[in-house]
């Protein structure tokens, strides 16, 4: 690390999504964390809204972007991977959110090829969410 480069921190990953109501309700009340700001840019005809597990000035956060005018889902590529999120038991994790509804198209179990336990889940748009269990 250099001089310039030592006070760099990552901010947020920004995802855009089709209902920001389904979205807020998915991070905050199925993945525990806080909605931290939401804002609509009337001009712009779009509306973001941060969440995470800590504030921003000290914790990387959400930036889920809803555009007003977007009818047709999103094209997500093949070069987004994933979010990934620690939990305590991704077994258990993965059967409560199985309960609400989530889709776990990858239940927990150990890595291929390794001994970490993880579990994929998707969040209403369909973006991969990794659980890596870490104790």
């Amino acid at each position: 690390m250099n001089a310039m480069t030592s006070k760099f921190r990552l901010l947020h990953t920004m995802i855009r999504v089709m209902d920001m109501d389904k979205s807020i309700d998915f991070y905050t009340r199925i993945l525990g964390m806080q909605l931290l700001r939401r804002q609509d840019y009337e001009t712009g005809r779009f509306t973001l809204s941060f969440v995470g597990y800590g504030g921003e000035g000290s914790d990387t956060v959400i930036e889920l972007t809803h555009n007003w005018d977007q009818i047709e889902p999103y094209d997500m590529g093949n070069a987004f991977g994933h979010l990934a999120i620690a939990v305590p038991d991704a077994y258990a994790v993965c059967k409560a959110l199985e309960k609400e509804g989530v889709s776990v198209p990858r239940p927990a179990g150990p890595m291929k090829g390794g001994q970490r336990v993880i579990a994929f889940i998707e969040d209403p748009d369909g973006y991969k969410i990794e659980l890596v269990q870490r104790d």
